[in-house]
C-alpha cells in the first residue's frame, strides 16, 4: 500500500512502546490487543492528515514467547508458524479475499498459492479507524520454533521449504538469512520479513 514503509515502522515502534509501558495489568491478549489498537489509530489519523500517506496501512504478526507457550497476534496477512521435528503448522488466519474463499470451500489451498488476488487482504493497521485483530494461544515445548513472516516470504516459500530449513537447514541463527536469500533468488517480488524464536 501507499507508504507502507511509513505505517510498518510507525506499526513495530507504537506498538512496542505501548506494551512496554509500565503499569500494564491484565491478560497478555488484552494487553496486546489494546497496543495493537493503539497502533493502529496512530497510523489511521496520519494517514488522514498527512496527503502523501492517504490510504496507507501494514499488516503485522507479533508474538509474546512465555514459559510454556506464546501469545500471537495478526492482522491483514503476515503469518505465524509453529514448527518443531513433527512438522509445520499455520497458527494464524490470514485476512484475505483468497482466505475466505478457501474457508468457504470455493478454492483449495493449492489454488489459493497460485490465485491472481492472493494479494488482496481485507483488514490491515491503518485502513479504519477500529482495530479487530485476531490472537491465538499456541503451546510450546523445548526445541519448538516460530515463525513469523510478511507474505513476501510466504508467497514464495511454501511451508515444507521452511520446515527444512528451520529443521535441517543449518544453524537456526542463520536461518532467517537462508530464507530471505532463497526469497530474493525467486525474485521476490514483495518486502521480505522473517523472525525464528527458538524455545
Amino acid at each position: 500500500a501507499r507508504a507502507g514503509n511509513v505505517a510498518s515502522t510507525m506499526a513495530v515502534e507504537l506498538f512496542m512502546e505501548e506494551f512496554l509501558k509500565p503499569g500494564q495489568e491484565g491478560p497478555e491478549e488484552e494487553r496486546m490487543g489494546h497496543a495493537a489498537s493503539k497502533a493502529n489509530q496512530a497510523i489511521f489519523h496520519h494517514s488522514v492528515h498527512d496527503p502523501e500517506c492517504a490510504g496507507m496501512g501494514t499488516t503485522m504478526v507479533a508474538a509474546l514467547a512465555g514459559t510454556l507457550e506464546a501469545v500471537i497476534l495478526n492482522e491483514g496477512d503476515s503469518r505465524c508458524y509453529h514448527i518443531n521435528s513433527d512438522g509445520i503448522v499455520l497458527v494464524t488466519r490470514d485476512h484475505s479475499l483468497v482466505e475466505d474463499l478457501v474457508e468457504r470451500g470455493e478454492l483449495t489451498r493449492e489454488q489459493a498459492r497460485s490465485h491472481p488476488n492472493k494479494n488482496l487482504i481485507t483488514r490491515a493497521l491503518g485502513a479504519d479507524p477500529e482495530l479487530m485483530a485476531d490472537c491465538f494461544r499456541q503451546p510450546m515445548a523445548h526445541g519448538d520454533y516460530l515463525l513469523l513472516c510478511s507474505d513476501g516470504l510466504s508467497n514464495v516459500i511454501n511451508e515444507q521449504e521452511m520446515l527444512y530449513e528451520v529443521i535441517h537447514g543449518g544453524a537456526p541463527e542463520h536461518c532467517c538469512q537462508r530464507l530471505l536469500d532463497i526469497a530474493l533468488g525467486r525474485g521476490a517480488p514483495d518486502n521480505v520479513t522473517a523472525v525464528l524464536v527458538r524455545y
